[in-house]
C-alpha cells in the first residue's frame, strides 16, 4: 500500500506542477539556470563516458568476430547499433539519474529542511511549479546531450578500431552505413524525452516530500537514484517492445 500511495502522490505532484504558473520573467531566469546546471554541467562526464564506451564496444565486438569469414565492416555496424539503440539513450540516462537526480533531490530536500519551501507557500507561490517546472523544461534539452553521446560514442569506436588495429577505417565507416534505419534514431530520441521527464520529476518528488533533517537528505538522494534507475529500466523495456517489437 505504501508503494501505491507513493505512486498516487507522485502523479498528484506532477498535476500540481502545471497549476498556477510563476510569472514568465522569473520563470525564464530559473529555466536558463537549470539548463546550465543540469545539461551543460553534465556534458563533460557524458562525453568522457560515451567516448570510452564506444571504444570498449568496438574492441569487444572485434574480439568476438575473429573469424576470417566475417567482414570487418560488421564491427562498425555493431558499434553503431549498440551506441544508438542502447548505450547513448539508456546508459547515459542512468548516469544522469545519479548526477542530476541526486543534485535535484538534495537541492529541493535542503530547501524543505530549511523551510524555504514553506516560505514560498506563505508568499502565495506554487512551490512545485517554481521548483520543478524549470527542471522539466530544462531537461527538454537532454536529447541534445544524447545526440552528442551518440556521435562521441561512435567516434570513440572508430578511434579504437582504426588505431587499435581491430578494423580498418574504411571497413568501419562502411559498417556504419550498412542497413541504416533512420527510425532507430527517432526511437532513441523518444526514449530520451521520456527518460528526461522521469529524471526531472522522480528526484523532485523524493526531495519535496522528504521528512527529517540533513541526514535524511542524503538518504532521499540515494533512494531517488535507485527508483529513477528502476523506472528508466522498466520504461526502456516497455518502449522497446512498443516501438521496435
Amino acid at each position: 500500500m505504501n508503494y501505491l500511495e507513493a505512486i498516487g502522490r507522485y502523479f498528484i505532484m506532477v498535476w500540481e506542477v502545471f497549476k498556477k504558473p510563476t510569472k514568465w520573467p522569473i520563470m525564464r531566469s530559473l529555466i536558463l539556470k537549470e539548463i546550465d546546471e543540469l545539461i551543460f554541467g553534465s556534458l563533460g562526464i557524458i562525453i568522457f563516458i560515451s567516448f570510452f564506451i564506444g571504444g570498449v564496444v568496438t574492441i569487444q565486438t572485434a574480439l568476438n568476430l575473429n573469424s576470417p569469414l566475417i567482414p570487418k565492416s560488421l564491427i562498425g555496424f555493431a558499434t553503431r547499433q549498440s551506441v544508438i539503440l542502447e548505450f547513448a539513450p539508456t546508459f547515459t540516462s542512468i548516469i544522469m539519474a545519479g548526477k542530476v537526480g541526486s543534485y535535484i533531490t538534495s537541492s529541493i530536500g535542503t530547501m524543505k529542511v530549511t523551510e524555504q519551501i514553506d516560505a514560498l507557500e506563505v508568499m502565495g507561490v506554487n512551490s512545485l511549479n517554481y521548483l520543478v517546472f524549470p527542471k522539466i523544461i530544462a531537461m527538454l534539452m537532454y536529447p541534445f546531450a544524447v545526440a552528442l553521446a551518440m556521435y562521441v560514442g561512435i567516434f570513440g569506436g572508430w578511434i579504437a578500431g582504426a588505431f587499435g588495429g581491430y578494423a580498418p577505417s574504411g571497413e568501419f565507416v562502411k559498417g556504419l552505413q550498412l542497413d541504416f534505419i533512420p527510425f532507430h534514431v527517432t526511437y532513441a530520441f523518444i526514449k530520451t524525452v521520456v527518460f528526461a521527464f522521469i529524471i526531472a520529476t522522480i528526484p523532485s518528488y523524493h526531495g519535496f516530500y522528504m521528512k527529517g533533517g540533513a541526514l535524511e537528505v542524503g538518504k532521499a538522494s540515494t533512494t531517488s537514484f535507485v527508483w529513477t534507475s528502476v523506472v528508466i529500466i522498466i520504461l526502456n523495456y516497455i518502449l522497446t517492445q512498443l516501438l521496435l517489437g
